[in-house]
């Protein structure tokens, strides 16, 4: 008897039995997508509300709200800086070297007391000597110029007189015309000569007058290598050493008056109109401290052409010791300040272009309004019509 035997399968069907297992898969996944894709359309899935297009009324909540009267302002924000308003760039009067310098950066100064620096001055020394020298001569040329002036009048005196003796001798027969002649010719040429002296004497006066304001000129040269502090305050730059040459329009050091100071901005041309020097209120804030408010002191009287801007400054009143020129401001300008009704700003929509507002009427129904709307402050907008607003 036979023992029966297994047969091993062949690689040839292996691989069809693979091949048949592979397309089972295929079926089945097919056979899913299909049933998924019909569950959806027959509104069975997640999306069946969509796809079947159900109108859902969504109910909107409401709050009814009424007008009430509120402060609008137009506010327009900026930064600006803080100045001093009064500075000074010290120069020397006259060009030289400077000999010394008195005073360093942050030095507190008095004006017309604190000594700033000095020019060498030993040239300007002798030359108002020599202009004192000067004035002593034109005063001696003055006084010879009188004193000749006197010999002359007394020459002139004795002349007239001579003439005029000489004069009745002739009407009387007891002289020659030739003799008259001769007095009166004499009496002439003195009265000429005393003319002459009579124009060398002012011109001795006003040579003594110019000696005088030569030396007055000298004098203040000299007093002017030493320059004073012309305003009060700090010194704040030092630009030159002592040694170095100094001339007008070289300033030497920067004086700041720390004890005024104002706060600069610039503000669009379109709202130049609207700022009154005197009367526009300014909120200033330096490094988040608020300072107290502000009016605006100053508005340029032309506008920028490039920028289109304009300037504006306010005198600040009440600082403290901690700000100091150069610090950045955060500056606030309020055009315009008035009481009027105002409503949520949500509240105004815009449709058509135009601004609208729903209000209710006495059966409980929602009106739309056209509206004109002004100003906005704090979330809430100022409506300009009456019959909607009261």
């Amino acid at each position: 008897m036979q023992t029966p035997k297994l047969l091993a399968p062949t690689a040839k069907n292996s691989i069809s039995d693979s091949g048949k297992i592979r397309a089972g898969i295929i079926f089945l996944l097919l056979l899913g997508i299909s049933l998924l894709g019909f569950w959806i359309t027959r509104g069975q899935g997640p999306g069946a509300a969509e796809n079947q297009g159900v109108n859902l009324k969504q109910a909107i909540p409401v709050v009814v709200a009424k007008p009430i009267r509120q402060v609008f302002e137009h506010r327009v924000a900026t930064q600006g800086n803080i100045e001093a308003k009064y500075t000074a760039l010290v120069s020397p009067r006259i060009p030289g070297t400077l000999e010394k310098i008195f005073v360093d950066e942050g030095d507190g100064v008095v004006a017309g007391k604190t000594r700033l620096f000095t020019i060498d001055s030993v040239k300007l020394e002798q030359n108002a000597m020599i202009q004192e020298h000067a004035l002593a001569i034109a005063r001696c040329g003055h006084q010879q110029a009188l004193a000749n002036l006197e010999k002359v009048k007394a020459d002139l005196d004795k002349a007239g007189l001579d003439f005029k003796r000489f004069e009745r001798l002739l009407k009387n027969h007891n002289t020659t015309q030739d003799t008259f002649e001769l007095q009166q010719s004499r009496y002439l040429q003195v009265s000429a000569v005393y003319k002459l002296a009579q124009a060398q004497a002012a011109l001795a006066a006003e040579q003594v007058r110019q000696a005088e304001a030569a030396l007055a000129i000298a004098k203040k040269d000299l007093s002017d290598t030493t320059v004073l502090a012309p305003i009060s305050g700090r010194i704040s730059r030092r630009f030159k050493e002592p040694g170095e040459m100094g001339s007008p329009g070289q300033p030497v050091v920067q004086i700041v008056d720390t004890s005024s100071l104002e706060v600069s901005a610039f503000l669009p041309s379109t709202l130049y109109a609207l700022v009154t020097p005197g009367r526009t209120p300014l909120e200033v804030t330096v490094s988040g401290t608020a300072l107290h408010l502000q009016t605006i002191s100053y508005k340029s009287q032309a506008i920028e052409p490039k920028l289109r801007t304009f300037e504006i400054k306010a005198l600040l009143t009440d600082i403290s010791k901690d700000v100091a020129p150069g610090s950045m401001a955060e500056v606030t300008a309020i055009l315009d300040r008035r009481e009027q009704w105002g409503v949520p700003a949500e509240a105004v929509l815009t449709r058509g272009g135009k601004s609208v507002l729903f209000t209710l009427d006495g059966a409980g129904l929602a009106r739309q309004h056209s509206v004109h709307t002004g100003l906005e402050s704090n979330g809430r907008v100022e409506i300009l019509d009456k019959d909607v607003s009261g």
